[in-house]
C-alpha cells in the first residue's frame, strides 16, 4: 500500500456532518458514520486533529443579523462546537479510537482546556485530538480556528470536507456548467474571488504555505483515497 501523503492533518468538518435529515441537531447515527470515516484515516497511521463547526446547532452571524449582539452570538456558536465535539468524541470511542477534546473556552467538566503542549502530547500518544470552542474569541470563524490549530500543532495540510467535490469556478449547486479545479494556487483563488475559506483563514494558510485539500464529506472513502494519492477534490497550494 502507498504511504500517506501527510503524517499529520487537520480535518475540518461543518456541523452539518452530524445533522440528521432535518439538517439540524445531532444524529448519533451520522456521528458514527463520520467516526468510521475518520477511523479509516487513523488506520493509515496518520496523526489527526479535528475541528467541527456548529452550523447544525447555531450560527452566530445569522443570529446577529436578526438582532442578537454579535459577540453573544459568537460565544453561543463556540459552545455549540463543544457540543458537536463531545458527540463526535463519543462516536470515535465507540469505534475504538482514543480521543481527547480540548476547548478554547473553559468547560473543564467535559473537555480539557486547549494547551498546545497538551494537545501535542495527546497526538504523540496516537490519540485523535478534537479542538473545540473556536479560537476562544468572537469575530473568528471555525475555519480560522482550524488553520490556527493546524499551524500550531504541525499539521502538514488542512483537509476541508464540504458539500461539494472541491473548488469550482462558480457555485456547482446553482450552476450545472461549473468547472472544478484539480489544483489551484492561493493567488488564483484570491484573483478569482473564489470562496474556499473566509479571508482570515485563507490568508493564514497562504502566509504559512499550508496546503488546503477540499473534498466532499458525503463521499465515503474520499479522505483515504486523497491521502493515498488519488486525484480527489481540489488541492490549493502555493
Amino acid at each position: 500500500m502507498n504511504k500517506p501523503l501527510y503524517r499529520r492533518v487537520l480535518l475540518k468538518f461543518s456541523g452539518e456532518a452530524l445533522a440528521g435529515d432535518s439538517g439540524f441537531g445531532i444524529d448519533p447515527s451520522k456521528a458514527l458514520d463520520l467516526a468510521s470515516e475518520i477511523k479509516s484515516v487513523h488506520d493509515l497511521e496518520v496523526s489527526i486533529v479535528l475541528v467541527i463547526g456548529a452550523g447544525n446547532i447555531f450560527r452566530g452571524m445569522e443570529a446577529a443579523a436578526k438582532g442578537m449582539d454579535r459577540v453573544t452570538g459568537d460565544y453561543l456558536g463556540m459552545l455549540a462546537t463543544v457540543m458537536n465535539a463531545i458527540s463526535l468524541q463519543d462516536a470515535l470511542e465507540h469505534v475504538g479510537i482514543e480521543t481527547r477534546t480540548l476547548s478554547a473556552i473553559t468547560v473543564t467538566q467535559i473537555a480539557e482546556p486547549y494547551i498546545r503542549r497538551r494537545a501535542l502530547r495527546h497526538l504523540e500518544k496516537n490519540r485523535i485530538v478534537i479542538v473545540a470552542g473556536g479560537t476562544g474569541n468572537p469575530y473568528f470563524t471555525t475555519d480560522t480556528a482550524a488553520v490556527l490549530r493546524a499551524t500550531e500543532l504541525g499539521a502538514e495540510a488542512v483537509v476541508k470536507a464540504t458539500k461539494v467535490d472541491g473548488v469550482f469556478d462558480k457555485d456547482p449547486i446553482k450552476n450545472a456548467d461549473a468547472v472544478k479545479f484539480d489544483t489551484i494556487s492561493f493567488q488564483e483563488v484570491l484573483d478569482r474571488k473564489l470562496r474556499v475559506m473566509d479571508l482570515t483563514a485563507f490568508t493564514l494558510c497562504k502566509e504559512n504555505n499550508l496546503p488546503i485539500r477540499v473534498l466532499n464529506m458525503y463521499e465515503s472513502g474520499s479522505m483515504v483515497k486523497m491521502l493515498l494519492g488519488d486525484k480527489i477534490g481540489t488541492l490549493v497550494m502555493e
